[in-house]
C-alpha cells in the first residue's frame, strides 16, 4: 500500500472509458495531456498534480483498487456486478452507458407465448457474466443453468447451445444482426469511480476533494444533457 499520504494513485481503464476518463479529470484540474499521446506507456507521474496513473485493461481496475494498488480507479458498473470486489464506489460518473439484458431467438418468442421470463421455465443461460445472470434469475424466481463463455455469446442461441443470453448491449445492433430480441433489462452500467476501502480514510482529503470536483462537473453536465 502506498504510504505517501498525499500522492493519489487512479487505475484508468483502457478502451471505450479512456478518453472520457481523461477529458473528465482534465476538466476537473489535472494534466492528462501526457496521457493523451500515443505512448503505450502504461504508468505515467504528474509531479505537478501529486498524482500517479497506471493504464490498466477494464476488468483488472478493480483488483488494483481493492489491494491498494490504486487509491481510485474508473470501472464499468457492469465489472463491478460480475466481480463484487470489496472497493467502495463514490460516484456515479455517467457516461460509458450500456445495459444487461436478457435475449432469446425471435422465433422462440412466439413458442414460448410472448416475451415474459415466466413462460419459459427452466433455462440454459448463456454470458460471459454469469454471477449476474444467476442472481438475476434466483431474484425472478426462475430456475436457470448458467454456462459461462468467454465471447461470441449470441452464437450459443443460434446452435442449441443455451435458451438464452444475458449480455451488455448499447445499441442492440448486434443481437438483431443475430435475429435475437431483448426479452427483459437485468441492469443499466455507467462508469464508476471507485476506491480503496482503507486508503479512502488515509487519504479523505485528497480523495474528497477530487470528489467534489468530479460531483459538480457530473451533475452540470447531466443539468446540460
Amino acid at each position: 500500500m502506498d504510504s505517501s499520504r498525499g500522492t493519489l494513485t487512479i487505475a484508468i481503464p483502457k478502451g471505450t472509458l479512456y478518453k472520457p476518463s481523461l477529458d473528465l479529470l482534465q476538466k476537473a484540474g489535472f494534466n492528462t495531456e501526457e496521457l493523451a499521446g500515443d505512448s503505450r506507456q502504461l504508468y505515467f507521474t504528474v509531479p505537478a498534480d501529486n498524482v500517479r496513473y497506471i493504464i490498466c485493461r477494464p476488468t483488472d481496475i478493480p483488483t488494483f483498487v481493492e489491494y491498494g494498488a490504486a487509491d481510485l480507479g474508473i470501472a464499468g458498473k457492469d465489472t463491478l456486478a460480475e466481480q463484487g470486489k470489496d472497493v467502495y464506489e463514490l460516484l456515479d460518473l455517467k457516461y460509458g452507458f450500456c445495459r444487461f439484458v436478457v435475449a432469446a431467438p425471435a422465433a422462440s418468442v412466439q413458442e414460448c407465448g410472448g416475451l415474459a421470463l415466466k413462460n419459459r421455465g427452466h433455462a440454459r443461460v448463456a454470458t460471459k457474466f454469469p454471477r449476474v445472470a444467476e442472481e438475476f434469475f434466483r431474484s425472478q424466481g426462475m430456475q436457470a443453468e448458467i454456462i459461462k463463455l468467454h465471447g461470441n455469446i449470441e452464437l450459443a442461441p443460434l446452435v442449441g447451445l443455451a435458451d438464452m443470453i444475458v449480455d451488455i448491449v448499447s445499441t442492440g445492433r448486434t443481437l438483431r444482426e443475430n435475429n435475437l430480441v431483448e426479452l427483459v433489462d437485468v441492469m443499466n452500467s455507467t462508469a464508476r469511480l471507485i476506491a480503496n476501502r482503507v486508503n479512502r480514510q488515509f487519504k479523505a482529503d485528497r480523495i474528497n476533494r477530487l470528489l467534489e470536483q468530479l460531483a459538480a462537473l457530473v451533475d452540470a453536465a447531466n443539468k446540460e444533457g
